[in-house]
């Protein structure tokens, strides 16, 4: 029976077979050290002199073969404790080994440091880096926390179509794919519609799943294809009900990542959000722009949006006076947000809508829709959109819905923004981007 690697203390001065793989082999004399790793850890393990057979398969061996061995636990002397290692009170004392498959000579050492071009050219190898797995170990644990906070809230978890007869956004970023009988179709650039939808027949829904972007960027921020954590719930007063469950879903997040990835985060060098005593911070669009304006002078108040710098600038700012890596941005103009967000009807022109802002960049879009089937429709003529086109949709505001909202948020980013990676490919297992689908599109 195979023994786990954090399992091996329950064994001490007993048999045990382990199976994983070799991370590292070391020579020393007419000893071979091996560190042995599986899904739970990694631990030293010594062949001995006197086991032949088992001391002429390791002389084979090197990094990335997948071996299984049979091995003694045993504690280690006082002396020879490393108590910066894991596993670094006990070693495997090996008794036979059994090659399960080969590798090849590696490309590079698997913990060199290389350009990130190289380490996409070479994802599969890279990804069993320990930082990566430390990456997408704590990207686990944001989905995790995300499914069992909503679940606790009463939220449904559905699945939204991928192919799509038209764009929710209204925007012309989609891919556009050949369908069945000569129809044209289209990659979903969110879930947006069908999440709506779903509003009526569950009143909160939530759901975790790829969208894509068929947009020509090539930042450190953007992807063509990312996981979008959407939510949306019904019977809300107005945006204000989003934003604060959506504070409580990050502070939520804070506790559930410390009691998880504690060693990721050391492991990354990276730290947990600054959390707020009080409430996060949020101000609306009109008023961070003129702040942005009155501390650097800068000619930027009559701006629909925020630039990238500005989402910077208002990060330091939230963090510096309020302790805050999060702070909430309301009331984009009516012009810059989709047809089915809510215009405040006291506030006209602007929306009641927010982006929530983490370490610089935006990581959530959210607000309250509309909710009425006449204003939606008057709202898709005067984006130009032509509500004959959107039937299907409209079925559910013709029968009926509450007044509701919900967010869309980055997955990808949030995990970058968490772990302070420099770049979003970075935190994406296989990155579809301007530049590459797994390999690169132009030489």
């Amino acid at each position: 029976m195979r023994t786990l690697i954090d399992g091996l203390h329950d064994h001490i001065d007993k048999e045990v077979t382990v199976a994983g793989y070799i991370d590292v082999r070391r020579d020393h004399g007419k000893l071979i050290f091996l560190d042995v790793r599986d899904r739970s850890g990694i631990v030293q393990a010594v062949v001995l002199p006197n086991q032949k057979d088992a001391l002429e398969v390791a002389q084979t061996l090197r990094s990335e073969f997948v071996v299984e061995v049979t091995a003694k636990v045993n504690k280690r002397p006082e002396k020879m404790v490393n108590e910066k290692q894991p596993n670094g009170d006990i070693e495997l004392e090996i008794l036979s080994i059994t090659v399960l498959a080969e590798a090849a000579e590696l490309p590079f050492e698997k913990e060199a440091e290389v350009n990130l071009d190289t380490a996409l050219d070479n994802r599969p190898f890279v990804l069993r880096k320990a930082q990566n797995r430390a990456i997408f170990k704590v990207q686990h644990e944001i989905v995790q926390a995300y499914r069992t906070f909503l679940s606790g809230e009463s939220f449904v978890e559905f699945e939204a179509p991928k192919i799509v007869g038209g764009d929710a956004e209204g925007g012309s970023g989609v891919f556009r794919l050949e369908y069945l009988k000569d129809k044209w179709a289209y990659l979903a650039t969110s879930p947006q519609l069908y999440k709506q939808i779903m509003v009526g027949v569950f009143e909160r829904v939530f759901s975790v799943g790829n969208v894509f972007r068929a947009e020509m960027h090539s930042t450190s921020r953007h992807l063509n294809e990312y996981t979008s954590l959407d939510v949306e719930f019904g019977f809300i007063k107005d945006h204000e009900d989003i934003m604060e469950l959506e504070e409580r879903f990050m502070r939520y997040l804070y506790v559930h990542l410390q009691e998880t990835c504690s060693d990721a985060f050391a492991l990354l060098e990276a730290e947990l959000p600054s959390l707020p005593e009080k409430a996060f911070p949020k101000m609306k669009l009109r008023e961070a722009l003129a702040l942005i304006a009155k501390e650097t002078g800068e000619d930027c108040e009559d701006e629909p949006d925020l630039a990238p710098e500005h989402e910077r600038w208002l990060s330091t700012y939230a963090k510096e006076k309020f302790g805050s890596d999060y702070i909430f941005i309301t009331h984009y103009p009516v012009s810059k947000r989709p047809f089915y967000t809510y215009e405040d009807e006291n506030d006209k022109g602007y929306t009641k809508s927010f982006d929530l802002l983490f370490r610089g960049v935006e990581i959530t879009t959210g607000g309250q829709r509309v909710h009425d089937y006449k204003e939606l429709t008057e709202r898709m003529n005067a984006k130009g959109l032509e509500p004959e086109n959107f039937s299907f949709y409209l079925q559910a505001f013709k029968y009926g819905m509450p007044p509701h909202g919900g967010w869309g948020m980055g997955l990808e980013r949030i995990t970058q923004k968490m772990l302070n990676l420099d770049n979003v490919k970075e935190a994406t297992l296989f990155p579809r981007e301007i530049n590459r689908i797994d390999v690169q599109l132009s030489e």
